[in-house]
């Protein structure tokens, strides 16, 4: 689980690091990943209902959150990362586990080349 701490709660966090950030796309997802100024790395979730209904959408966060667990560890402090989950993460069992873990990697070398 996800702990409380480092989840990003604000619309205008959301909005920032989706505006200032890196993306990095693939099938599943977009993965948006900025500097945050904070000690921490937090992370958010946007799963719209193009996903699917409530108990799809709501099982894609949770799968979404249990994952983004496992990449926080490699992940410098002070920085965000906002999960855009896109209508084939409802049916992918494998793919999206993978296309986590690669976005995550590609976005994390991409903002170190920007510093």
């Amino acid at each position: 689980m996800l702990p409380r701490g480092s989840r990003l709660h604000a619309s205008g966090d959301f909005r920032t690091t989706i505006r200032r950030g890196v993306r990095v796309g693939r099938p599943t997802l977009v993965l948006h990943v900025g500097p945050s100024g904070r000690d921490d790395v937090r992370v958010g979730m946007v799963v719209s209902k193009a996903v699917g209904n409530a108990v799809t959408r709501n099982r894609v966060k949770r799968r979404l959150r249990h994952l983004a667990t496992a990449e926080l560890d490699r992940t410098p402090a002070g920085t965000d990362v906002v999960v855009r989950a896109l209508p084939a993460a409802a049916d992918a069992t494998g793919g999206l586990e993978q296309d986590l873990a690669s976005a995550w990697a590609t976005a994390l070398r991409r903002v170190a080349a920007r510093s």
